[in-house]
């Protein structure tokens, strides 16, 4: 079983549910939901929308590679109600998974990128991350999260609503 973090993100419909439907969505035979952080409610990061996000880092197990993880998670982004739309830049959505970190393994393709690569630059994905792994080492840029929030730029306001069931 390998250790991953994935971030959760909704800012249309009833985004805490949404949360919650992708987190039971998540765990299967192949994927086990270890722990999540709080809920965060931060505006939106890169574009201007109407609603705030909810974001939120959980850590699962699995037995899946970082291909198959991405599929599945694609697949769930679709059963919670996700249309991807084929315009550049960021958008309003039902729900976003991002896989930030996949071990230690460092993946750059076409189709994945691991660790996320911009996770880095964002407090919405840093202050939960550092909640549940302020030690983990980032394996590119060798620097531990609560190191790379301690340094990171965006002044965004992450503000925590909920705190985790798990």
């Amino acid at each position: 079983m390998q250790k991953s973090y994935l971030l959760l993100g909704s800012n249309l419909g009833d985004k805490n549910h949404n949360l919650l439907k992708a987190r039971t969505l998540i765990q299967s035979k192949e994927i086990t939901l270890v722990r999540e952080s709080a809920i965060y409610k931060t505006s939106p990061w890169g574009f201007d929308a109407d609603e705030d996000f909810l974001n939120q880092v959980v850590e699962i197990a699995t037995e899946l590679d970082p291909m198959k993880l991405l599929n599945r998670l694609l697949e769930i982004e679709k059963q919670v109600g996700r249309k991807r739309k084929k315009i550049a830049g960021y958008q309003s959505r039902i729900l976003d998974v991002d896989i930030l970190f996949f071990g230690s393994q460092v993946i750059n393709t076409p189709k994945i990128i691991i660790p996320h690569p911009r996770l880095h630059l964002r407090r919405f994905t840093l202050v939960p991350m550092n909640e549940l792994a302020p030690d983990l080492m980032h394996p590119v840029l060798n620097k531990t999260i609560a190191q790379l929030l301690a340094e990171c730029d965006d002044n965004m306001k992450v503000v925590r609503i909920f705190t985790s069931t798990k």
